[in-house]
């Protein structure tokens, strides 16, 4: 099961716009998608399912093509829920340094200022399990978004889910692929296959992608 972190994001405002409408892959957000797919060309791809945000969508699009497959949707993709959607956080000048949103920050372990980190991890790993019993034999693309990827991937691999973002293993468009006997995870593989042109992403040096 690979599950694909999306693209860059055309962000010129530079928001957290976590699930916000209408935040869609830039040029170098649709070439990134287009690169893990020829990573992926010739595998045994019998599914593609996606996080119903237009970013997923259009990463998971190159795929169909590629395999001549249909998009599945599924909202236990979707990017977690944050309390400072729509606000700028950049260091310095965004949401973090103004005192009356000081108190969100309260709790980070479980955290306080969005969705749970266990109820992330559960439902992306429903949503992968739902992906291999739909790709039976096969393999499957699950795209979703970074927060999300990582703490599934922490969640399987045992670890405590609250981390130091400024640490997460999930560039743009990285594949995350879980290899599976049966119902059960055996191993996680990590790749970059845009890594040359995530050199190249303002959101990535940004860190503003989601």
């Amino acid at each position: 099961m690979h599950v694909l972190r999306h693209g860059e994001v055309f962000n010129p405002t530079q928001i957290l716009y976590g699930r916000l409408p209408d935040f869609h892959l830039s040029e170098l957000g649709n070439q990134m998608a287009k690169a893990a797919v020829e990573v992926l060309a010739g595998r045994d791809i019998t599914h593609v399912v996606a996080s119903p945000l237009e970013r997923a969508q259009e990463t998971a699009a190159p795929f169909a093509a590629e395999f001549k497959l249909d998009i599945a949707s599924d909202v236990r993709l979707i990017e977690s829920a944050n309390y400072f959607e729509g606000k700028r956080v950049s260091v310095g000048d965004g949401a973090f340094s103004n005192p009356r949103h000081w108190w969100v920050l309260r709790d980070p372990i479980t955290p306080s200022w969005g969705e749970a980190y266990l109820v992330i991890a559960q439902r992306m790993f429903a949503a992968v399990q739902a992906a291999r019993v739909a790709a039976e034999g096969h393999e499957a693309v699950c795209v979703s978004h970074q927060l999300p990827i990582w703490t599934l991937r922490r969640y399987v691999e045992g670890k405590r889910l609250w981390h130091d973002p400024r640490k997460r293993e999930c560039g743009l468009a990285s594949l995350t692929s879980f290899r599976f006997e049966g119902s059960k995870v055996v191993g996680i593989d990590y790749s970059e296959p845009a890594a040359h042109l995530v050199a190249m992403s303002a959101t990535a040096k940004t860190a503003k992608g989601a």
